[in-house]
């Protein structure tokens, strides 16, 4: 297998220039350490993560980016005096670009980093944004000035003797309507199958779905705020457990908030209703991805971060997070760095002031 890659990739780099190849790499790196503190039962339970994961990529593009083909690894190590607990995955996929026209469609194990936006936490949790840093099928995107759409499929489990199917099918969009005015909202399916030649009754297929429209206001360009933005809308999940046929039905309401200025960055969110995750305890995350805090009538999350470097390429942040629900709090105590750089930062690696008039998106 690795000599036919190889053999593939030397005879692309060799192709006459009509189709004015170039080669692309970036690396992307980042370390994190969280201590939770305040959880109550297994499923927020008080631990610490420190973890590096590292996962650079190199490829080609032809037709000045039309075509891009890449492929590398990601290298998720726990930072422990061994090296006991590490995750190499693979990632290797297509990528073709439309920039006049907006569109966008990837294929294969794809970096999540990818999506215009990180997706919600009631829909995808930090635990699993930590371990499962790829997709891995196909994303379409359609990305605008004034807004984007995306619908990705991620084949989360393939069916086994020993394990179930599991895939997530995710579509995500917000528009700028007029003004600082938007509209968007997020639609999740989550399907959880059976093993292969269980029948004997013990697994049945399970179904998870998560309605969420939103309405946004976008008052950055309107304070003295470098970003001010509050967002609200409706949460309708439906959940089945397919032994017995019946729909669980929950909603609610959330709200979000996020403020910055220079180097400090205040993020809140509040949800109240009915249990969003009633299948949680018995499924966990092979069905539902999202966090599970959302399994009480009311929660709020409240980040405080500090923006220690912050530019184009690295990103270094303090984090004091506090969860409150009608049950119990929790605390953590966060710091996250993640440093990205690839072939179009080299091209201006003399620019100071390109480097510094920039942020890097933060995946942690």
């Amino acid at each position: 297998m690795r000599n036919w890659l190889l053999a593939i990739l030397t005879l692309v780099l060799t192709i006459p220039p009509l189709a004015a190849q170039e080669v692309e790499w970036s690396v992307d790196a980042s370390v994190l350490i969280n201590n939770r503190e305040g959880g109550e039962d297994n499923s927020t339970p008080d631990q610490t993560f420190i973890f590096t994961r590292l996962a650079p990529e190199v490829g080609i593009s032809l037709m000045e980016g039309a075509h891009v083909l890449k492929g590398g690894a990601v290298w998720y190590q726990p930072m422990i005096d061994n090296m006991d607990g590490y995750k190499l995955l693979p990632t290797l996929y297509y990528r073709y670009n439309d920039d006049r026209n907006g569109w966008h469609v990837t294929v294969g194990m794809l970096p999540r980093s990818l999506m215009v936006k990180r997706a919600p936490r009631y829909l995808w949790s930090d635990s699993l944004n930590y371990c499962q840093p790829n997709i891995r099928g196909i994303m379409a995107q359609l990305v605008k000035p004034a807004g984007y759409s995306e619908l990705l499929v991620d084949w989360r489990q393939m069916q086994t003797e020993r394990q179930r199917e599991a895939f997530t099918i995710m579509a995500n969009t917000e528009w700028r309507v007029t003004g600082p005015f938007g509209l968007g909202g997020h639609l999740q399916y989550s399907h959880l199958a059976m093993r292969r030649r269980i029948h004997d009754g013990t697994e049945h297929v399970n179904d998870d779905i998560t309605i969420n429209p939103m309405a946004s206001l976008d008052l950055s360009h309107k304070t003295v705020l470098d970003s001010l933005r509050v967002s609200a809308g409706a949460i309708i999940a439906m959940q089945r457990d397919r032994s017995t046929d019946q729909w669980n039905r929950p909603a609610g309401f959330i709200a979000t908030a996020t403020a910055r200025w220079r180097w400090l960055q205040l993020d809140e969110t509040f949800y109240t209703g009915q249990r969003l995750m009633p299948l949680y305890a018995k499924f966990g995350s092979q069905l539902v991805q999202g966090d599970p805090y959302y399994n009480n009538k009311i929660y709020s999350r409240t980040d405080l971060i500090f923006h220690i470097v912050s530019n184009r390429f690295v990103d270094l942040t303090g984090s004091l997070v506090l969860h409150a629900t009608d049950k119990n709090t929790g605390f953590w105590q966060q710091v996250a760095c993640r440093f990205y750089f690839d072939n179009n930062l080299w091209k201006r690696r003399h620019d100071k002031e390109y480097f510094k008039s920039g942020r890097l998106q933060q995946l942690y």
